[in-house]
């Protein structure tokens, strides 16, 4: 398995694993399937395991948890924590205080059934609650043996500078794929600049970029993209076209569509970790395929053409959902 430094300190699979289908969002589940499918991964080298409080409404956590008991050590192990949903799913809000973390914290520990946390991220930022006195409450953990390193998703460049400046940062978590390129506009640099790990979440496209879905009917009823600003309406057909073009550009280069988009995004970087996500093993293996392929100057040129910043039609997420972001 190839590897990657994650920040400044620590090496993973150069492809994680995101569990969040696992359990919610993306159709029907099975966790036996599922708990198969991260099995796999692990047998495969995959060590960066990917989960969030929220999922499932902490299911997916005691998903994982079931799934890495007697395999923990072979295992870099994330959560996050800060979207707040009621019990019937509703959310609710961002809080980042610092009692909600430290509640937050031990509530996903004893999901898991573990004693640490490898990378504990703030899910998202809470704009009630100064970036310092989160991180400071999550500096505790650290001090407290509870988690052993600090990451942040969807922060802004300048939150993630103040957040360095009270405690040392592992890696941020964006969003980042061929119709997703914002984080190029700024926030790859920050997190170079100061020794950041970037870690790319829906490097497909939430799978559209693979070229499963030629209608929104190959959804299942269930699946929450239905409502996803991308596979809505005139923006599916609009974005149709964008995944044709990986498509073929796939077909020219004898690998798959999945496997082309996100060697892809494993070629804008070596800090870049992508964690796709999948419940098959199937497209876990396809995906790893992406490992081997490799682009020339002019392949390049020509996805950054076809995948200019904005290329994609309609938002990353609904309109309250994207308030919540690059804070």
């Amino acid at each position: 398995m190839e590897k990657r430094r994650l920040g400044k300190d620590v090496t993973v699979s150069a492809l994680g694993l995101g569990c969040m289908g696992m359990s919610e969002f993306y159709g029907p589940t099975d966790d036996a399937g599922s708990i198969a499918t991260i099995h796999r991964a692990i047998e495969l080298g995959v060590d960066f395991i990917d989960t969030a409080d929220m999922y499932g409404l902490g299911r997916n956590e005691e998903l994982v948890g079931r799934a890495i008991r007697d395999r923990r050590d072979r295992v870099f192990l994330a959560t996050k924590f800060g979207n707040v949903r009621t019990p019937d799913g509703a959310f609710v809000g961002v809080d980042g205080s610092p009692e909600y973390v430290l509640r937050s914290c031990d509530q996903s520990l004893k999901r898991l059934g573990v004693d640490v946390i490898d990378l504990y991220y703030q899910h998202r930022v809470d704009p009630k609650t100064p970036i310092e006195d989160t991180i400071g409450a999550m500096a505790s953990l650290v001090k407290a043996g509870k988690v052993r390193y600090l990451g942040m998703s969807e922060a802004a460049p300048a939150t993630l500078r103040r957040a360095c400046a009270v405690h040392s940062i592992l890696a941020l978590q964006t969003e980042y794929s061929l119709w997703t390129r914002d984080p190029e506009i700024e926030i790859l640099k920050t997190c170079r600049d100061l020794g950041v790990g970037f870690v790319a979440y829906s490097p497909l496209g939430r799978g559209f970029l693979t070229g499963r879905f030629g209608k929104t009917e190959d959804l299942s009823q269930d699946d929450a993209r239905h409502h996803h600003p991308r596979f809505e309406g005139d923006n599916f057909e609009r974005n149709l076209r964008l995944a044709d073009t990986v498509r073929k550009m796939a077909d020219e280069k004898g690998c798959t569509a999945a496997q082309l988009a996100l060697a892809w995004v494993l070629a804008q970087g070596g800090e870049i970790v992508p964690i796709p996500g999948t419940k098959r093993i199937h497209y876990l293996e396809e995906n790893l395929g992406a490992l081997t392929v490799r682009f020339t100057a002019d392949e390049l040129h020509r996805l950054a053409e076809a995948f200019p910043i904005g290329a994609a039609s309609g938002e990353r997420y609904q309109p309250q959902a994207m308030q919540a972001l690059n804070r």
